[in-house]
């Protein structure tokens, strides 16, 4: 079974359509092989509901609590080890981590994106896009590392920008797309099929 420990921000959206996805999958003929070990956040506004109404241990791991950012990453990655996770997943995790946090876990450290990257890099991707009068995006899933949104792409996937799109609409799109790449990814690092060093290395 493989361990997944998931930092959080804010609502945990994609966090949530994980472990459903999981759940809905688990009397199937193809369960996803994977279990979420704990949930944590940077912040106590996050929802660790998630966690609390699952039975799920959860954390929170405050950068105001310690005198310097490498501080708090080595606090946060204390905490991430302690449950010993095969990967671990930023879902909407507002943050960069430390470069310390980054070189421990990598590459089994995960983001999603809203973009098709390199393409609109950055914490304002789906407004990026419509700024640029681009007619597609995307949604990626790839390897942290100590860049932004540079790191080892594992899946992506193009969505076309609809006439009249918002930045809410068009997010809304993404977001979907964004969920069942996270679960195929899950899946198959679970069932061996996909493996993170390959794809550093490719």
């Amino acid at each position: 079974m493989l361990k997944v420990v998931v930092l959080i921000s804010g609502a945990g959206s994609n966090l949530r359509a994980l472990l459903e996805g999981i759940d809905d999958a688990r009397d199937t003929a193809s369960p996803v092989g994977a279990e979420v070990v704990a949930i944590g956040a940077d912040t106590e506004r996050a929802n660790l509901d998630l966690a609390h109404d699952r039975g799920i241990p959860s954390f929170v791991v405050k950068p105001g609590d310690f005198g310097s950012r490498e501080e708090w990453g080595d606090a946060l990655l204390e905490r991430v080890r302690s449950f010993a996770p095969d990967v671990t997943l930023l879902s909407g995790f507002m943050r960069l981590v430390p470069p310390r946090f980054v070189d421990a876990l990598a590459p089994n450290l995960l983001n999603t994106h809203p973009a098709y990257l390199p393409e609109f890099p950055g914490a304002h991707a789906v407004r990026d896009a419509l700024a640029a009068g681009a007619t597609e995006t995307g949604a990626t899933i790839m390897i942290v590392d100590n860049g932004v949104d540079t790191g080892p792409i594992i899946d992506q996937r193009r969505i076309p920008i609809a006439l009249g799109d918002t930045e809410a609409t068009l997010h809304d799109r993404i977001k979907v797309v964004e969920r069942q790449l996270l679960l195929d990814t899950i899946r198959n690092l679970a069932a061996g099929t996909l493996t993170l060093k390959e794809t550093t290395n490719s």
